[in-house]
């Protein structure tokens, strides 16, 4: 009889072990999702200054000059294409010239433009078509030119904008 208490015992113990291993409870959660619109640009920092110091005797175009040194970054998942436009903070003066040109690898860079006169009311394309996602680093590239005719200019700073719009 004492065997078979102890098988018994022994029987009972290990179904209760088993019972415990395969026990277990859950709980549940809502996740509630959502990607808000962004729309991000930035540039690298501020080009050097642009001084014109030459001319060609004879000719009434001066020497431009050009810096490459700046990039600009962008994200954006909010339409299908969006685009960046340039202006000034004021319009320059008859006979200088200041010219943008924007790289891009997720859109169509329009090329060299002139933004002497494009203030905010009146903003030039600069990058179009431009697809969601990032495009990081590309370069900014400004030329500065003057006629000899329009005279000299005391060191003046311009403010460019750049904005992403759709």
């Amino acid at each position: 009889m004492k065997k078979s208490m102890i098988i018994s015992t022994v029987a009972l113990m290990s179904a209760a072990l088993s019972m415990s291993a395969f026990a277990q409870a859950t709980a549940t959660q809502n996740v509630t999702l959502a990607v808000n619109t962004v729309y991000k640009i930035a540039t690298s920092g501020n080009p050097g200054p642009l001084t014109i110091t030459d001319g060609t005797a004879g000719v009434d175009a001066l020497s431009s000059v050009s810096d490459n040194s700046t990039a600009y970054s962008i994200t954006q998942n909010f339409g299908n294409t969006v685009k960046i436009t340039a202006h000034m903070d004021a319009a320059l003066s008859a006979g200088y010239t200041l010219s943008l040109n924007l790289a891009s690898t997720k859109g169509s860079s329009t090329g060299t433009v002139d933004i002497s006169n494009a203030t905010s009311g009146s903003a030039v394309d600069v990058v179009t078509n431009i697809q969601r996602g990032a495009d990081a680093g590309q370069a900014i590239g400004y030329t500065f030119s003057a006629t000899a005719s329009a005279g000299t200019l005391a060191s003046t700073t311009k403010t460019v904008t750049l904005t992403l719009t759709n």
